[in-house]
């Protein structure tokens, strides 16, 4: 599967190339397509997703996803997991990156330069408007990748404008893991999980400021997070006490 992906690969990056140029694709073919090859890739690169909670994604388009950031991998298990088209906010230097660059130009997507608060506020006002008229995004609230692995950093208000002036609904995603196909040197397989979360819709956040939003969704999160590896371990726990049963037997 490896080695066809291989050959593949050109055709696929000229394939995305012509979308992120071409005004004949349009933005759910651009998606489609995208979403394809990340499926592929992740598939032949032993990358398994687990999405949980797909029916909390609202029913309506135009809304954001609030995930924390593990690294680059992040975006490819969206990708591979959500079933409606989105756009997302990349830090300046991704755009700078072979193929996501292209990714960028395909999906609409924008390129934030956080030093330059006149770009950013001119990102935020885009997405605001594109966000109202039905298009969905995905916003790293936290601003750069965590390096702690499952552990989350400080998430940064301003993040959440965008959403608080289109009165959109937030959505919360959990991500476990999605820094190991990147940063692990490793061919075995890797499982990565993803918790889409209940949404918070204007009317509960209207009366709070950015910066609570901020704290809430980071406090969701990581509840989430937590939740996962205490399951995790009690399960552990379980089936030991089950092999042990059964030796004795």
């Amino acid at each position: 599967m490896i080695i066809r992906l291989f050959w593949k690969a050109p055709y696929y990056f000229f394939r995305i190339w012509w979308c992120s140029i071409s005004s004949k694709v349009s933005y759910e073919e651009s998606f489609a397509l995208i979403k394809k090859v990340t499926k592929k890739a992740n598939h032949a690169g032993r990358v398994k997703i687990e999405a949980y909670g797909l029916e909390n994604i609202p029913e309506k388009d135009g809304f954001i996803f609030f995930p924390n950031h593990q690294g680059l991998f992040d975006v490819l298990v969206f990708l591979d997991s959500c079933p409606r088209p989105f756009s997302f906010v990349a830090k300046k230097e991704a755009s700078n990156v072979i193929l996501l660059k292209q990714i960028i130009k395909a999906l609409g997507a924008y390129a934030m330069d956080r030093e330059d608060l006149k770009q950013s506020m001119k990102v935020i006002y885009a997405v605001t408007e594109e966000v109202k008229k039905g298009k969905n995004f995905l916003i790293f609230p936290e601003g750069t990748r965590s390096r702690a692995g499952n552990h989350l950093i400080e998430f940064k208000g301003g993040s959440f404008k965008s959403a608080t002036k289109a009165k959109c609904p937030i959505v919360p995603c959990a991500l476990i893991d999605s820094f190991k196909p990147f940063d692990e040197n490793s061919i075995r397989p890797v499982s990565v999980k993803l918790f889409y979360m209940p949404p918070i819709y204007y009317e509960e956040y209207k009366d709070m400021k950015t910066v609570e939003i901020a704290a809430e969704v980071k406090k969701r999160i990581e509840e989430t997070i937590k939740e996962y590896f205490v399951n995790l371990k009690e399960n552990e726990e379980k089936k030991l006490v089950q092999k042990k049963i059964c030796e004795k037997h």
